[in-house]
């Protein structure tokens, strides 16, 4: 119970991964327009407009706001859903390689290491990618220089890894390392993990529409600078305090939605690719450590 409410504490005061700091100016301004109000009023002159309660009545923004943050949410939850079948994907085609193909002579083996390592260096390229980074030493111990250098060139260097794993798993076929309907599984599972690409990609470059996002923005302004004219005449001095506070509840949730609404960046509020991609690489490293009866060519 101690330990729990620690880290409550600890949470609520944290600065990195809230919104605090977009927030906390605007609401700032805010309360410094509400001050102006405040002293105008107090010197006699007519701020005390109720009737602006009306402007943007307090249900239509709730609704707004509402759904701007689940529009977001949706969006990142699609995509920890689409990395989440990456990760079931690449670990089903890992163990199906590492199981089926026939290996016949030492050369088989590492060209199936190789093909592993090639499904990790496939998540890590489609993070980078993502992110719109260049392909760079993170990926560059799991591919022969060739190779490296090779996707260093390409505009989706995870579509040419794919390209690689699927004509690997060509030339088993022909060379009578795997049969028809293990090839077929595994290119199944291989399109499954260039379809989870293809949906990143949609999320990515399909951004909220700027239309809705400004009249957003335009009505969350227009409401906070109209509530101290709202409170003056009630509350006095304590109306740069309260605006202070709604004004940071509104544009704190406003702010949420534009933290999540791209899940695919580096932020403390973004999925974490990294850790992810890591987790992979482990496993196809276990994996590798595992011999399978077709590993067994030293009687041939």
């Amino acid at each position: 119970m101690l330990e729990r409410t620690q880290f409550w504490f600890r949470s609520t005061l944290r600065w990195r991964g809230s919104v605090l700091p977009a927030v906390l100016p605007k609401a700032i301004a805010c309360g410094a327009v509400a001050i102006v109000v405040t002293i105008l009023h107090e010197q006699g002159w007519p701020m005390a407009i109720p009737a602006l309660a009306g402007l943007v009545p307090n249900i239509v923004l709730g609704l707004v706001l509402v759904f701007r943050t689940n529009t977001a949410y949706e969006r990142f939850w699609e995509g920890r859903k689409l990395w989440g079948s990456l990760v079931n994907l690449t670990r089903n085609l890992a163990r199906q390689l590492w199981t089926n193909v026939e290996e016949r002579d030492a050369a088989d083996h590492e060209a199936k290491a190789a093909t592993l390592r090639l499904l990790v260096a496939f998540s890590i390229a489609t993070k980078q990618h993502l992110r719109n980074q260049p392909v760079n030493e993170e990926i560059a111990q799991l591919l022969p220089k060739s190779q490296y250098y090779t996707l260093k060139l390409m505009n989706n260097p995870p579509l040419e890894i794919a390209f690689w794993i699927g004509d690997y798993l060509q030339q088993q076929y022909r060379r009578d390392r795997l049969e028809l309907y293990q090839l077929t599984a595994m290119q199944k599972l291989l399109d499954g993990m260039v379809d989870c690409l293809g949906g990143c990609e949609r999320i990515l470059k399909t951004p909220i529409p700027m239309a809705y996002m400004i009249h957003l923005r335009q009505l969350l302004l227009l409401y906070c600078l109209s509530l101290p004219f709202q409170f003056v005449n009630d509350l006095g001095w304590w109306t740069s305090v309260i605006v202070v506070l709604i004004s940071f509840t509104l544009f704190g949730i406003e702010e949420i939605g534009v933290e999540i609404e791209n899940p695919f960046g580096g932020d403390a509020n973004d999925l974490p690719l990294d850790a992810i991609c890591e987790t992979m690489l482990r496993n196809v490293e276990d994996l590798m450590t595992l011999a399978p009866s077709t590993h067994d060519f030293s009687s041939r």
